[in-house]
């Protein structure tokens, strides 16, 4: 059997680990914060993120199978094609679901970075069986050379990424995960051989190189576009809390100073605009663009904004909770500690109960001294 000569173009090389960089970072980005989502928004992020890292594994794949030179023409099978697609979606969509619906540890962040390594494998292989007129011989140790590393490399993706929810480990991992599946591509060409196939049969019409560059480009610019929305959210300040999903609670030395200081917060009654003192107010909740102030006595409406009053009343005696909470600690009446958040209890009317975030819960801890 004759082996055929193959060689790589190298800006298509390069074209393709953009590709899984910018897959990467908007898939990794995308699932930061979702802890605090409610469950609907969560999975919707979970299947966008899915999308976006199993197309761009693809995507990565077919632009470096775009960079493969051999002496022959080859096309590619539709139906396996699209397949190779599928399975890398459904693949990372299942290890995300692990990541962001099962408890967070050391054994579920290798699960997940196992299953993402088999499914990178997966898509490469099924993406190789759908080469026409050109047939992809592999070794056992090539095999096995693509397995162990693709695990180990995207094992050590996700344990970046995930260890720690920080803006410097989102694209630490983001790096690690690009570099992963760049180099398990071209780590299982290695190990390859292709030869000519004399007859095929065809059970539709084939894609050609040219229709798969359209249809490579087509991902890549929609995967572009995600990058490039991603990337601003992502440097855009946010006031809210930034690491609620997996990420280390802040340290205790973040725990905002207590003002003595008294500052009168207007609310709305009976048509005129009246204050209240703040040592009167046990919580500030937010209603949409507005708040509402739980005294011991009821529910008064204010027209700040959560993110007005925490501005307007620091320092001072509140703390945030949850990305809609901002309690007094000297009216707390117990505090419940739950899996991997709390919950703050008041005896004031028409409150009883307030939710702290994982994020924050070092900090409410600290401030009670429980």
């Amino acid at each position: 059997m004759q082996y055929l000569d193959y060689t790589h173009n190298p800006w298509l090389v390069f074209a393709s680990l953009l590709v899984a960089l910018m897959a990467g970072f908007t898939g990794l980005s995308l699932t930061k914060g979702l802890s605090e989502r409610s469950v609907v928004h969560k999975k919707i992020l979970v299947a966008l993120a899915a999308l976006s890292l199993g197309g761009g594994i693809w995507s990565m794949h077919f632009v470096a199978m775009l960079g493969l030179q051999l002496p022959i023409l080859f096309y590619y099978d539709p139906t396996i094609t699209l397949a190779s697609a599928l399975v890398a979606i459904l693949v990372v969509g299942l290890a995300l679901l692990i990541l962001h619906f099962w408890k967070r540890t050391r054994s579920t962040l290798i699960l997940s970075g196992v299953i993402v390594g088999l499914g990178v494998l997966a898509m490469h292989y099924i993406g190789m069986a759908g080469l026409e007129y050109c047939q992809a011989l592999y070794t056992p140790l090539g095999l096995a050379l693509a397995v162990t590393s693709s695990c180990v490399l995207n094992v050590a993706a996700f344990m970046i990424a995930y260890g720690k929810r920080t803006d410097r480990n989102i694209i630490a991992g983001t790096l690690v995960f690009g570099s992963a599946v760049v180099s398990v591509h071209f780590i299982a060409v290695s190990g390859t051989s292709f030869t000519a196939v004399v007859s095929v049969v065809e059970a539709g019409p084939l894609i050609s190189n040219e229709i798969m560059a359209i249809g490579v480009v087509l991902t890549s610019f929609v995967l572009c576009g995600a990058f490039l929305l991603t990337g601003i959210t992502f440097l855009s300040p946010s006031d809210t809390d930034v690491s609620p999903d997996g990420e280390l609670p802040p340290e205790v030395s973040d725990v905002p100073d207590i003002a003595p200081a008294v500052i009168r917060v207007p609310y709305e009654q009976e048509g005129r605009t009246q204050f209240v003192n703040t040592d009167e107010i046990a919580v500030i909740h937010a209603e949409g663009h507005y708040t509402s102030l739980y005294t011991a006595t009821g529910k008064l409406f204010c027209h700040w904004s959560i993110t007005e009053a925490e501005k307007r009343l620091s320092p001072g005696p509140f703390l945030k909770t949850h990305r809609s909470y901002l309690i007094n600690p000297a009216f707390v009446s117990s505090f419940e500690r739950l899996k991997d958040n709390g919950v703050c209890h008041f005896n004031v009317t028409k409150l009883e109960r307030v939710p702290v975030s994982r994020s924050r819960l070092s900090i409410v801890r600290s401030t009670l001294g429980v």
